[in-house]
């Protein structure tokens, strides 16, 4: 697809043609379903999907092969956030509380004020308690006829089995480095910008654009790495003391996991002599400066401590406790 197809095709997404494609023809063949859930990395598109999706049921134009025209009023509204018959949720702690998700259950079994639908998006569905994604179930098993509910997730082992089984499924992957490069180039982004932020974002299309509109998104991904860089070098005493710190935002711990992640990934790569291009392409220097003081074995054994603290954040397992493993796995610890 190219990066000059119209708006009703794409519906502004970068990547995942194949889920555009058939959500699209789902709504044309009139069998939409009435609940859905779309799981992927944060940034990889979920929310723009829904939203594109959102805008095809409610877009105006005359020609349903045309919808979303990205013109009409309804269209308009929906990518600002302001028509009311599009709802979301809104979390404001760590976890997405059941009054949030009765007062959304509530608002879908409405009829529309003005559109075709009632439609829910509930954001971080997957940050739900039990209790909170029970209070769903009666909406999922007697829905209205013209709610429809999406559910935003990062990863399907928190959910219950109960709305897995009722919900339609996409599992959006992380998109190809070269189209996101592309998509970056075709917004009039320098080819060298747009190389960088394509090899960083990890096939996460919105991280990438974020960083373009954002330099702060660029500047705390320094400071996550040059973090992980120092906690190398660090006792274990001042490793504790910062997975202490750490343990107290998920959310911020999460994307701090993903970067240092990408890094070990670089330096698995590199002593190995892989040849496969690095992520962090602007840290090769301190990459290879590590690669020549550690063994690949060490580098594998930080990359795979890594991957498994990011599991345990799916879990009520302690994140303290958890990074102070993680921490004792990482090479280069000190025996003060």
């Amino acid at each position: 697809m190219t990066n000059d197809a119209p708006f009703s095709q794409t519906w502004g997404m970068i990547g995942h043609e194949w889920a555009v494609d058939a959500l699209r023809r789902s709504i044309q063949s009139g069998r939409a379903r009435q609940a859905y859930l779309f799981v992927g990395a944060e940034g990889v598109g979920k929310e723009t999907l829904a939203r594109g999706f959102a805008m095809t049921l409610q877009c105006q134009h005359a020609d349903p092969a045309s919808r979303p025209c990205g013109e009409c009023s309804a269209c308009h509204r929906i990518l600002s956030e302001s028509y009311p018959d599009v709802m979301y949720s809104v979390r404001e702690t760590a976890t997405l509380k059941i009054d949030e998700v009765r007062r959304i259950s509530s608002q879908i079994a409405m009829k529309p004020y003005e559109g075709r639908h009632r439609i829910a998006i509930f954001r971080d569905f997957d940050t739900a308690m039990g209790v909170g994604q029970d209070a769903l179930l009666k909406t999922l098993e007697e829905p209205a006829e013209t709610g429809v509910l999406i559910l935003l997730a990062r990863s399907l082992a928190p959910i219950l089995a109960t709305i897995t089984s009722r919900s339609q499924v996409f599992r959006l992957r992380p998109v190809a480095i070269a189209a996101i490069r592309d998509a970056l180039i075709a917004r009039d982004t320098d080819e060298k910008t747009s190389a960088i932020l394509a090899a960083l974002s990890g096939g996460r299309p919105g991280w990438a654009l974020n960083a373009l509109a954002d330099s702060s998104v660029l500047e705390m991904r320094a400071a996550a790495l040059d973090m992980l860089e120092n906690l190398v070098k660090d006792t274990r005493a001042k490793r504790f003391a910062a997975a202490e710190d750490l343990a107290k935002d998920k959310d911020a711990l999460r994307t701090l996991l993903e970067l240092w992640l990408s890094y070990w990934r670089d330096l698995v790569l590199m002593s190995e002599n892989a040849g496969t291009p690095l992520t962090n392409i602007d840290r090769a220097p301190a990459l290879r400066a590590l690669a020549d003081h550690l063994s690949p074995e060490q580098a594998l054994a930080a990359l795979r401590a890594t991957t498994g603290m990011l599991k345990l954040l799916d879990t009520n397992a302690s994140a303290r406790l958890g990074l102070e493993v993680m921490f004792l796995d990482y090479p280069g610890l000190s025996a003060a």
